[in-house]
């Protein structure tokens, strides 16, 4: 049995409640493979009310957005936190407004997920999320900077992925219908040269885990999987 670390993980999460409930329960899960015994993760869990976040979202309103992720941050701090962790990969966009309002280093899931594909050999990976994590901005900019192309449903077949998320996962609603129709659109992509398919939304998982991959042309890299890992290495670390 190894050493239990005293870093405490400061988790900003409820965007929504079902995927950072799974982040929690991957990221124990990962410290006690590791560590064995009773161990478990030293978390601090910040759980805003998801329905004012995704009205800000809808309204564009992001500054607001970042501010008052940004005092929640500053909470964690306060609260003992070392570190950040964003349970969401849409709200990356507003990143550096949570940093600078918790003045605590975040593990930022972008880097994560491009640093996962690289070590594969991953140059050019489709992207699903939100409407507003595929459009070109935060995440694809990003991801560029580390020399990965992105390639993203478009038209109605991004409607239909911002949809099954919001009005399906989020409300902890899992279909089959859903999960064929996104196997559909990755077997697109992937005739467009993609290589890797990105669970670019921590509620996608819900839907395409590791017994439907042998269905789908391109391997899935699951951003709150790539999460829970980065969570333990940095938990751990000496």
């Amino acid at each position: 049995m190894q050493k239990s670390s005293t870093r405490v993980l400061g988790l900003l999460g409820g965007m929504s409640w079902e995927s950072s409930a799974q982040l929690y329960a991957l990221i124990n899960r990962e410290v006690a493979a590791r560590q064995g015994g009773l161990h478990s993760a030293r978390l601090l869990l910040w759980s805003v009310d998801f329905d004012e976040i995704a009205t800000l979202q809808r309204e564009d309103r992001w500054d607001e957005a970042g501010r008052l992720l940004g005092e929640a941050a500053a909470g964690l701090r306060r609260a003992g936190a070392g570190a950040l962790m964003l349970a969401t990969n849409t709200m990356h966009r507003v990143a550096p407004a949570i940093e600078a309002g918790g003045e605590l280093p975040l593990l930022h899931l972008v880097d994560l997920t491009a640093a996962a594909l690289k070590r594969q050999g991953i140059r050019r990976a489709a992207l699903m999320g939100t409407r507003y994590t595929m459009a070109p901005g935060f995440y694809t900019e990003r991801m560029q900077a580390q020399g990965i192309e992105l390639l993203s449903p478009q038209g109605e077949d991004a409607e239909e992925v911002h949809r099954i998320i919001f009005e399906e996962l989020c409300r902890g609603e899992v279909r089959d219908r859903s999960r064929q129709t996104l196997l559909c659109q990755a077997a697109q992509l992937a005739t467009q040269g993609a290589q890797a398919l990105i669970l670019g939304c921590t509620e996608l998982g819900l839907l395409l885990d590791d017994a439907v991959q042998q269905d789908c042309p391109l391997p899935f890299f699951d951003s709150t999987r790539l999460q829970a890992q980065a969570a333990a290495d940095w938990l751990l670390a000496p």
